[in-house]
């Protein structure tokens, strides 16, 4: 996802949260908010994409509300993703083919009524609209369901921050929890 492959780190993503910090060879936090070398998507793909190998994670605050476009590439081929969000449900609030354009599609997603998943298929060619409300403290994984794809590494971890409030909170580990 945005030209990076997810490698799985040494240690659990989640446990590694609770006890250490990033930054360490476990997991970074500069997960790019897009991709870093631009390309027509769903064009004759490029001869190098540069792709990154590593464990790159997104930290969220609390309480944000989160949009992800999910564009398909045509890399190996134009095919169709089922990406799956753990932790929470999200809102399909537009979908179509070719590059999504901003000032073009945005417009038209549907606001009042969108269908509510925790899995959508990207279609083969086309791009997919998803937001939420990042209000589930945590470390969650999104991928595709496809196994292939999920050891070619299309899949990012979440980092939900706690909230203020104790029911805000994702609870501490027991005392006795061994370290992996």
């Amino acid at each position: 996802m945005n030209n990076e492959s997810f490698a799985l780190p040494s240690i659990a993503l989640l446990q590694q949260h609770f006890f250490g910090k990033p930054n360490n060879g476990i997991y970074t936090t500069d997960f790019p908010a897009v991709p870093l070398r631009p390309f027509n998507y769903t064009g004759t793909p490029p001869n190098n994409t540069l792709v990154s190998n590593g464990t790159k994670t997104v930290v969220i605050p609390y309480n944000t509300k989160v949009q992800v476009i999910l564009q398909d590439t045509s890399i190996l081929g134009a095919e169709s993703h089922p990406l799956h969000l753990h932790g929470f449900n999200f809102f399909v609030v537009g979908q179509g083919f070719g590059n999504f354009n901003a000032s073009s599609d945005a417009p038209k997603f549907n606001l009042i009524d969108p269908v509510e998943r925790n899995t959508v298929a990207v279609p083969s060619g086309g791009w997919v609209a998803i937001r939420f409300l990042a209000d589930n403290p945590g470390v969650w994984l999104m991928h595709c369901h496809f196994d292939v794809h999920l050891s070619w590494g299309l899949r990012m971890a979440w980092i939900v921050e706690d909230g203020k409030l104790p029911n805000q909170k994702l609870p501490p580990p027991p005392k006795d929890l061994p370290k992996c």
